[in-house]
Order: C-alpha cells, then structure tokens, then sequence
C-alpha cells in the first residue's frame, strides 16, 4: 500500500465494505490490491491507455468522462468513497480505454487486479467472484438508469427521470443530495448547463420542487413515478 498498510474500506463498498479484518487481508492479497493518493486534476484512466486494474474511491471524487468527435466531455459516472469503476474495462484486459478518469477532489483510490477472478477457484476465492459478479450486475443496472434518462425526449422529462431515480434511492425521500455540481448535472443529464439552470429555476417558480446547491427538495404533488412521466 502507498499511504496506509491497512486501508480504511466504506462500508458502502459492495465488493469489500462489511469484510472482516482476515476477510479484507486475504481479498486484498486476493486482488493483489495497492492504494494511491491523487491530487484534484490528476488522470487516473486516460483514453487509449490499456486497462489493467479496476479502482475503489476511498476518499473523494473521481469523475468518468468519455469525449465526443468535437473534444466535448461527456460524463459517464461521478464516482464517491464506497464506489467503484473500470471494472468491465479491467476484468476484459481492454487494451486500450475508451474513457478518461478524473479525480474532482484529493483523492485516495485502492485499485485492484481482476486476474485471479479469471482462473478457477474455490473458498475464498469463489465468494470474492460472485461478488465481483454482483457488483457488475449492479452497475449494469445503474446503466440502464443513465439510458433511461438519456432516452427522454426534453429536459424537464430527463430532468423528471433522474428525480425519480434519486427518490428511489433515498427510499422514497422526495429530499435527496444529487453527487453533481451544475456543470457535471448537466453534462449527466446530455444538456446544456444554462439550459438546465434555466429549466430548474422554471421548475422551482412553478413550486414543483426547491433546491439549495446540490440538494433537492420536491414538491409532494410533483409527479416523479416512471408511469407517470
């Protein structure tokens, strides 16, 4: 490790999050895992590079972006403490990645080797496997999210899509924190940053919701059902 022996996992992390101190050990020498500090701005995948290890956010921020034909970013994922990305690219031995990572902030990631989920094991092994599956599975689901809201037609429909996942997310909370500034909700969202301002601030004098910064509050009558956008 680069900064701590033992490194401090969230417990939200679905992979690694509620091991014990022996389980933790044997996945990360499992994972033949090492952990590095990066200064907000560094570059922790960049496009054309060939991927080799999947990263978990410690601490921090690290933006997913891929960039059209124009250089224009296009944010894939902003990625907190707990989370994780790359892990299709690195189980796959991409050769050479289609996306940049970015770190937003200081930022700590434990980053891990996929070769040994790709030979056959037993015991500890077979259980770290299945949970690299699953943790797979759930990202292929909060894919599917991104192409829901991408698939609506106007702003305000994405806009009502994304507020629908959050709610969903906060267990049916209709006030929730959204992981973006403007700037990253809207290149999240497919849109234009003063065009959402725009189309927020529509949506607040309309008393369809409030918001401070990143949290948002919406208005009991304001309908955020999927069936019902």
């Amino acid at each position: 490790m680069e900064n701590h022996k033992n490194p401090v996992i969230p417990k939200s992390c679905r992979l690694l999050g509620d091991l014990s101190e022996k389980e933790l050990q044997e996945a990360l020498l499992y994972f033949s895992a090492t952990q590095k500090s990066y200064r907000r701005g560094d570059f922790l995948y960049s496009a054309g590079m060939p991927v080799s290890r999947f990263g978990i956010v410690l601490a921090g921020t690290v933006q997913v972006f891929m960039e059209n034909i124009d250089g224009e970013r296009m944010v894939m994922a902003s990625v907190s403490a707990g989370e994780s990305f790359g892990e299709s690219l690195a189980f796959l031995g991409v050769k050479e990645s289609p996306i940049w990572a970015e770190a937003q902030r200081d930022t700590s990631v434990l980053w891990l080797s996929p070769d040994r989920l790709r030979a056959p094991s037993e015991g500890a092994g077979e259980a770290l496997r299945t949970r690299f599956i699953t943790l797979m599975a759930k990202k292929a689901l909060a894919s599917n999210d991104r192409i829901q809201i991408l698939s609506k037609r106007t702003l305000r429909k994405k806009l009502l899509a994304y507020f629908s996942q959050c709610v969903r997310d906060a267990g049916g909370s209709r006030e929730f924190t959204v992981p973006f500034d403007r700037a990253g909700m809207a290149d999240y969202l497919g849109a234009d940053r003063a065009a959402l301002s725009r189309e927020l601030s529509c949506m607040k004098k309309e008393g369809l919701l409030d918001f401070r910064g990143s949290f948002f509050c919406l208005a009991p009558r304001t309908r955020v059902a999927e069936d019902e956008i």
